[in-house]
């Protein structure tokens, strides 16, 4: 089991939870502070005014409440902004959002009663997954509206994918013997204030743009063995002279793809040792196209960016971003803005940028492989039917480049986008939801132009029937992709083999870098 309370949560804790079923149990340690909390706001708020406790939320902060209303004003905040549209959000992200919540409330800071985290655990550990639709979050006062559908779920009301079917939460809930939580003090603010679904996204987002580098990564080793490039553009004495540590790491990492292969030519062999004087036109090409050789310094920048990402996102996950902050250590409570999303929408607009750039790349890859004036070698759209009558891979090249535009868009960055609402009470916002959504969106997007590109690359090795002299990593890939898709000559319906190879990729989660 995860043991949540006990020391700082890593990624690798999430990919456990979310990809291998691992169960959390909550640290007795991390159960003492959350009780030590409640007790200290129990007897510290009674004759001092405290927000969200008694007064209202908010632009209504100037509003006193009085003890008997100040039950329902919780109530009211979770049913009120429980008021998103669209679609809904994937399991995935949710159960990750849940996974941030509890760890926030687990630092001790948020005033709460012990059996919300208990209950944010059954929800982890049995699968439930609260409805939680896309649009809603502005990301400055905390995730407002997603986590008032994720804390709506934990009153018992609202709905929630249960076994694969959306039901009532009230039925779920009876259905496995669990009670939902009671108000007593603040625990709806104190589920719905932070960035705790920003931050669960994000860290999907972080693991599978990863995932999309390293198989990117497989897929540009192979187009230099397609190509049977030279080895110097990914060479240690090339890129150690560059001081950036992303590029020598993407660098590094395609010299042990290719370590074995015996299609990567030495660039002494052929333009240094031998007398070119009569060689007025050079049958080989000098140097490769820049979507070829400038993997290290094109992926470079991304591979740190992830990097840096992965600091911000422990550091919010391993934070409390509730207001105010309740501090029994120290005796006093604090008013201020740690709901506040900047952090993460800014790595998440980085992310969306990279990831986009990454597919710009891919992009450029298959349109080398599908024009046979640029690489020399393989038919057009590497085609292996008929010239003329078949189309080998021309239909998916139009949906690469659609996607890749559709990427370009999306990438403009929200973290510039702030808009004042709520009464002006919010006159700058982060927008960090809408940040992590659509860098979600422009990965997936991203998965399916890479499933295009190993389409078209395991064709083209058909082609060339260079199986036998591919490095092992490659050719190991290579059997993947093709015990999914066989090789084929006359068309075939594309949507169905994109999706597989889509599914595969996605899947198989894989960290290169």
């Amino acid at each position: 089991m995860i043991k949540i309370g006990e020391s700082a949560l890593t990624v690798k804790d999430f990919q456990k939870v979310l990809y291998e079923d691992e169960k959390v149990e909550i640290s007795e340690a991390g159960r003492k502070r959350v009780l030590d909390n409640f007790n200290f706001l129990q007897t510290f708020y009674e004759d001092k005014i405290i927000y969200g406790i008694n007064t209202g939320l908010g632009p209504m902060a100037q509003y006193r409440i009085d003890k008997a209303d100040g039950i329902g004003l919780h109530y009211n905040a979770l049913r009120s902004h429980a008021s998103g549209c669209g679609q809904a959000v994937d399991a995935t992200c949710v159960r990750s959002s849940m996974l941030v919540l509890l760890s926030s409330l687990l630092q001790g800071y948020s005033g709460i009663h012990p059996e919300v985290v208990d209950l944010i655990k059954e929800f982890i550990n049995n699968h439930i997954i609260p409805f939680v639709p896309e649009h809603g979050g502005v990301g400055a006062s905390g995730d407002l509206v997603q986590m008032s559908h994720i804390g709506l779920t934990l009153i018992g009301e609202g709905e929630v994918f249960y076994k694969g079917n959306l039901l009532p939460t009230e039925k779920v809930l009876k259905q496995l013997n669990l009670r939902p939580i009671s108000i007593h003090l603040r625990e709806g603010l104190a589920l719905i204030n932070g960035t705790c679904f920003m931050t669960g996204t994000g860290i999907v987002n972080l693991i599978h743009a990863r995932n999309l580098v390293a198989w990117s990564l497989i897929a540009c080793a192979m187009i230099n063995e397609i190509v049977r490039s030279f080895d110097d553009s990914f060479s240690e004495e090339l890129n150690r002279v560059k001081l950036h540590s992303g590029q020598r790491t993407i660098a590094a990492v395609i010299r042990e793809l290719l370590s074995d292969s015996k299609l990567i030519r030495k660039r002494e062999d052929h333009f240094y040792n031998h007398n070119h004087n009569n060689d007025y036109i050079l049958a080989d090409k000098v140097q490769e196209y820049y979507s070829i050789r400038c993997v290290p310094q094109v992926l470079g920048p991304v591979a740190d960016t992830l990097k840096y990402a992965e600091n911000i996102l422990l550091n919010e996950v391993n934070s409390s971003s509730d207001n105010p902050v309740i501090d029994d250590r120290t005796k006093n409570i604090y008013h201020g803005g740690n709901f506040h999303g900047d952090y993460i929408s800014f790595e998440m607009d980085k992310i969306k940028i990279a990831i986009a750039k990454l597919s710009m790349l891919l992009e450029r890859q298959i349109n080398y492989l599908m024009n046979d004036r640029l690489n020399g070698k393989l038919p057009p759209f590497v085609n292996l039917g008929k010239l003329g009558v078949n189309f080998g891979m021309q239909g998916a090249q139009f949906t690469a480049t659609s996607t890749v535009a559709e990427n370009q868009t999306l990438s403009y960055p929200n973290y510039l986008h702030s808009i004042s609402n709520n009464n002006d009470n919010q006159d700058i916002v982060s927008m960090g939801t809408n940040s992590a959504l659509l860098a979600r969106r422009v990965i997936d997007n991203t998965y399916q132009i890479l499933s295009i590109e190993l389409l078209s690359i395991i064709q083209a090795v058909d082609f060339l029937n260079i199986h036998g002299r591919m490095a092992s990593q490659t050719k190991r890939v290579y059997n993947q992709l093709r015990n999914i898709v066989p090789r084929f000559e006359e068309d075939t319906i594309k949507y169905h083999e994109i999706y597989k190879i889509k599914e595969h990729l996605s899947s198989q989660l894989i960290s290169i870098i």
